[in-house]
C-alpha cells in the first residue's frame, strides 16, 4: 500500500461564522497537488507538532514515527473538507469549537495567515446517488460541513430531508435545505433521533431507492443506524452512517476503539433482520 498524500497549506484567511464555527481557508504551493474527486464526504488528516518537538523538512509523518519515540509523533485530526476551489487552489475547513478544548479547534483559531499545516488525504465514500429517489441527511454540528456540501449534489426533483442538530440559534449558518433542531443543554442527539424517526418516508418507497448520510456522535449514529438498517429495511450500501466522534473520547481514543465499535454494532443489529 503506498504511502498517503501529504500536502503542506498555509493559511489564507479565517472567519468565525457563529459563535462556535471557525473556518480556515488555506492555500498556496504547497496544494498543488491536492484534488478531491466525487465524492461530498472528503475528508482529510490533519497533522499538528507535538510541543517542543521539531521535524525535519520536507514533513515526512512516516520517518517520524519510524525514529521517533510515540510520545513524540505529530498528533492527527480528522476534518471534512468543506470545500476546494481549484481555480483559486483553496481549501475551505470549517472547525466546531468546544470552549478552549480540543487541539485543532485552539489552532484553528490561532491560526494567522502564512501559518503552515500539514495534511493528508483527500479520503471519503459519499455522495448523493444521482439515481435515487428519496435523499436523508441528518447529523450533529461535526456533519454540517459535508451536508452542507452535499445539499447542492442532491438531484434537483428528488425529494430530500436534511436534519443538522445544534447547541444554540446563533450557530445556524444559510445553507438552504437544512431543517435545524436546536438542543440547547440537552443531551447530543435527543431532538434529532426524534425528528428522523418523525419525518414519513415517501409512500411506498423502495428502502433501496433511498439514499441515507447519518454522522456524528456515535450514541445517536448507533440509534439511527438500527432505525434505517432493521426498521426501515435500508440495504447497507444505500447507508453512509458513522460516528464521527464519540463522546468522552478523544479522536486518538475514539479511532482506537472505532474497529470494535463497528464490528460490535454489526453483530448487534445485522442478526435482527433474519430474527
Amino acid at each position: 500500500m503506498s504511502a498517503p498524500q501529504i500536502h503542506t497549506g498555509r493559511v489564507v484567511r479565517t472567519e468565525r461564522l457563529t459563535p462556535n464555527m471557525h473556518r480556515v481557508v488555506l492555500g498556496g504551493d504547497g496544494l498543488s497537488r491536492f484534488a478531491v474527486g466525487e465524492y461530498t464526504d472528503h475528508y482529510v488528516k490533519l497533522m499538528f507538532p507535538r510541543d517542543g518537538v521539531r521535524y525535519d523538512e520536507p514533513f515526512d509523518p512516516a520517518a517520524a514515527r519510524a525514529t521517533m519515540p510515540r510520545e513524540q509523533w505529530p498528533v492527527t485530526r480528522t476534518y471534512t473538507v468543506r470545500e476546494w476551489d481549484p481555480a483559486a487552489g483553496e481549501l475551505t475547513l470549517d472547525f466546531v469549537l468546544h470552549g478552549d478544548t480540543g487541539l485543532a479547534a485552539r489552532w484553528a483559531v490561532r491560526a494567522r495567515p502564512g501559518d503552515p499545516l500539514h495534511f493528508g488525504g483527500p479520503g471519503g465514500a459519499y455522495s448523493p446517488d444521482p439515481a435515487a429517489g428519496w435523499h436523508l441527511l441528518a447529523g450533529d454540528e461535526s456533519a454540517l460541513p459535508a451536508i452542507a456540501a452535499a445539499l447542492p449534489r442532491v438531484p434537483a426533483g428528488a425529494a430530500c430531508a436534511a436534519f443538522v442538530e445544534i447547541g444554540d440559534p446563533d450557530d445556524r449558518q444559510d445553507v438552504p435545505g437544512v431543517t435545524w433542531l436546536y438542543r440547547g443543554g440537552r443531551p447530543i442527539g435527543s431532538l434529532l433521533v426524534p425528528a428522523v424517526l418523525a419525518h414519513p418516508f415517501p409512500a411506498g418507497a423502495n428502502p433501496s431507492d433511498v439514499h441515507a448520510f447519518v454522522h456524528g456522535e456515535a450514541a445517536f449514529v448507533k440509534e439511527l443506524r438500527r432505525y434505517l438498517r432493521i426498521e426501515r429495511g435500508m440495504p447497507r450500501e444505500r447507508m453512509s452512517v458513522s460516528g464521527y466522534w464519540r463522546l468522552g473520547h478523544d479522536e486518538d481514543g475514539w479511532q482506537a476503539s472505532k474497529r470494535a465499535w463497528n464490528a460490535q454494532i454489526e453483530a448487534e443489529q445485522e442478526p435482527a433482520l433474519s430474527a
